[in-house]
């Protein structure tokens, strides 16, 4: 133990000596949150779309039949109840709502007026506005086609009946797209400068010679993995903290969930990322060369992972491909935890897949890492 911690000791002490680190660290994070926040949407596409008929009528049943018919929604079900259609949004298997109300067909007869309750996952401002448009329009091309006996007659002039749609926005109320987009960029600041500090400072021992003075003393390898990435995963740690008191105080994002939960699923998530930045190192004999490497996949992985580009619009080989990607589970864990408030078991799927992640990127970095005593 005293030799990890000896080992820990001379890593800090080299972090804190390497002028070019100290940037790196402490002023990227404050760039990436302030610049990065503001990044572009796209179109939103392949809505997950459920409905609440509580009318069960022709005229209800011609107004759902408008989103089936819809390029940009995917109907999934209909619910029975409010509270299952509630518990479907919560754990993300839909994103709107339509809520048809009773007697709607018999109060546009008689009263010619109704209202259709809308509820939109709005985590993502952004999109949550396209789909508020896409749900006014389409109710709208409805009211226009209206039977003519549905229609109020007066003065031997037609009159359309009016319908009034109702949006009530989830997790996201304000539609601030800044709300969204700063979990993502706390996941890319974290990812980042982890992984390329990790994988440059292994590499840097290698140029000045000091890794093969250390590699024939009588250091155990699991010590000096250890007492090499423990550092790293401590500035991890500490990026996080930094960034969510950045974005609480700058861009005032919600924190509703759990703080221990978040700082429990990024201890493990960081283990992913020094394995990887670890593994590189093996393969790379200069800083340039892993920098470049590090940088390719990580651009791939932020690019797929949902941060920018909603994974439902990707190709479906993309979206497969995301299953593989540890920067997809920690943006989703991300915002489950920071805006809808998940709890353990709802964060659990992707813990256990970023525990098998952190098992075997660590496996293969430690059984590729070359020791001579």
């Amino acid at each position: 133990m005293k030799t990890i911690l000896y080992i820990i000791q001379k890593e800090f002490k080299q972090i804190f000596r390497n002028k070019g680190m100290l940037p790196i660290i402490f002023i990227l994070p404050l760039l990436q949150l302030v610049i990065l926040s503001n990044a572009a949407t796209f179109e939103v596409k392949n809505i997950k779309f459920g409905y609440i008929d509580n009318d069960h009528t022709s005229t209800s049943r011609s107004l759902i039949e408008q989103f089936y018919a819809s390029t940009y929604f995917n109907v999934s079900t209909d619910f029975p109840s409010k509270v299952l259609a509630s518990e479907a949004m919560l754990n993300g298997e839909v994103d709107v709502i339509l809520e048809i109300p009773q007697y709607f067909e018999r109060d546009l007869q008689k009263e010619k007026y109704n209202n259709l309750g809308v509820t939109i996952n709005a985590i993502d401002g952004a999109a949550a506005g396209v789909e508020n448009v896409y749900v006014t329009q389409i109710v709208q091309r409805f009211n226009q086609h209206l039977k003519v006996d549905l229609l109020q007659v007066s003065d031997q002039q037609i009159q359309p009946i009016s319908i009034e749609t109702i949006p009530l926005f989830w997790y996201n109320e304000t539609l601030n797209y800044k709300t969204f987009m700063v979990p993502g960029i706390l996941v890319l600041l974290v990812t980042m400068i982890t992984l390329f500090l990790s994988g440059m400072n292994i590499v840097r021992e290698k140029e000045i010679g000091t890794l093969e003075q250390i590699n024939v003393t009588p250091i155990k390898k699991s010590q000096f993995i250890i007492g090499k990435l423990f550092p790293f995963w401590v500035i991890g740690m500490g990026l996080l903290t930094v960034g969510l008191i950045l974005a609480k105080v700058i861009f005032n994002v919600p924190m509703i969930g759990s703080l221990p939960l978040m700082y429990l699923y990024t201890s493990i998530y960081i283990l992913v990322i020094l394995g990887i930045g670890l593994f590189i190192s093996n393969f790379t004999d200069t800083q340039q060369q892993a920098m470049f490497i590090a940088w390719f996949f990580t651009v791939i992985f932020i690019l797929m992972s949902g941060l920018f580009t909603p994974i439902e619009s990707m190709p479906k080989w993309a979206q497969i491909v995301t299953e593989f990607n540890p920067i997809k589970y920690f943006v989703e864990v991300m915002r489950m935890v920071m805006l809808k408030g998940s709890g353990f078991m709802d964060i659990l799927p992707q813990l256990l897949k970023t525990i098998l992640y952190a098992i075997i990127m660590n496996g293969l970095a430690v059984w590729s890492y070359k020791k001579t005593n």
